[in-house]
């Protein structure tokens, strides 16, 4: 079975998440998405709401699966016996940062690869980091969240 895992910290979930998720779709058996715990970062919402909407979001995929860690991806990669990696790329800085990540995983666990996906040109300008300052300052940020993920449902 081919597994790929897309980790991150989903704070919150994006359409541009949910476009790599469904980009990588057609190559994988399994897609673990991977809700990443680090206890010295601080998070703007709950890992329940986190892995909540990230389950909504991909209701109508059985192959998607979603689970929390902490530690290494490439750990979680061993535990699972997942064979890839699977990354995002809004632009040449975003290349940069997770092509160092990936040789740094290849080193730790030579059989796991990482796999590139490229956003679609609509969706680059979207991240977690815009979309809680858009929140922050009580702007809607209904056009970057996936309306099934139930973020706006109260």
């Amino acid at each position: 079975m081919k597994t790929g895992i897309f980790a991150g910290s989903f704070d919150p979930i994006t359409l541009g998440h949910e476009d790599i998720v469904l980009q990588a779709m057609p190559l994988f058996d399994e897609i673990i998405i991977a809700v990443g715990v680090n206890i010295d970062k601080k998070y703007s919402y709950p890992l329940d709401d986190r892995i909540k909407w990230i389950k909504n979001t991909f209701s109508a995929y059985p192959k998607v699966k979603v689970v929390s860690y902490e530690g290494l991806t490439v750990d979680l990669c061993k535990k699972t016996k997942a064979g890839f990696i699977i990354r995002g790329l809004r632009n040449t800085t975003d290349f940069e940062y997770e092509s160092i990540i990936a040789e740094a995983n290849k080193r730790l666990c030579p059989e796991v690869d990482t796999v590139f996906f490229l956003s679609r040109p609509e969706l680059r300008c979207i991240s977690s980091t815009v979309v809680r300052d858009v929140l922050k300052n009580q702007g809607d940020a209904r056009q970057f969240i996936p309306e099934k993920s139930g973020f706006y449902e109260k």
